[in-house]
């Protein structure tokens, strides 16, 4: 594994699904707390550096109108009504107002956003990407950058799954292949070099 170098001013980190419909669900293998926790240390480093934060949340019409609705063999679970603010950020990330925020209604957040518009006018060519949950929207959001030829870290002890052998499975398999998989310390060791 080589070090890692980041130029902080081409780098942005790209915070997914920390909002409050997700603060009370478990998280594997790592806890919700574990998580956040970690992206907010990767939020202070980068801003602290220079990198550009951006905050990706879902949300949508109040009767999901606009959220897809395929056929599929495994839907999603029912979920429960959601609370008013359920699409909002958590506090806790501290959004400033320099930062991206990106409001996505489907798994990843490219499609239907202008993330890619952000990033290419400020000439961000590596993505720092956290978040929740592993094998989705983190994933999904990942394979959109990969393809459209970003440079990808992923941080490994800042996401987590719903399921771990997923989890485990993204970060095994699929991500080494798209980046370059390290942990928290490690980034903000290359964002503050």
């Amino acid at each position: 594994m080589d070090d890692l170098q980041l130029d902080p001013r081409r780098t942005a980190i790209i915070v997914n699904d920390l909002q409050k419909a997700n603060l009370g669900k478990p998280g594997s293998p790592l806890p919700m707390a574990t998580i956040t926790a970690n992206s907010i240390r990767l939020l202070v480093a980068g801003r602290r550096a220079g990198a550009q934060p951006v905050l990706v949340h879902a949300g949508g019409a109040p009767d999901g109108a606009d959220r897809l609705k395929p056929e599929t063999d495994a839907p999603a679970p029912p979920s429960l009504p959601l609370a008013p603010d359920w699409s909002e950020l958590m506090t806790e990330l501290d959004r400033q107002p320099s930062d991206i925020v990106i409001l996505k209604r489907q798994w990843g957040a490219f499609y239907g956003t202008d993330l890619e518009l952000q990033l290419r006018r400020r000439e961000l060519k590596t993505i720092v990407i956290c978040g929740f949950a592993t094998e989705i929207g983190v994933e999904s959001t990942a394979r959109d950058a990969f393809e459209r030829g970003y440079h990808l870290v992923f941080a490994s002890d800042a996401m987590s799954g719903v399921h771990a052998e997923c989890h485990i499975n993204s970060l095994r398999h699929i991500f080494p292949r798209m980046g370059r998989v390290r942990t928290t310390d490690e980034i903000i060791a290359a964002l503050e070099a």
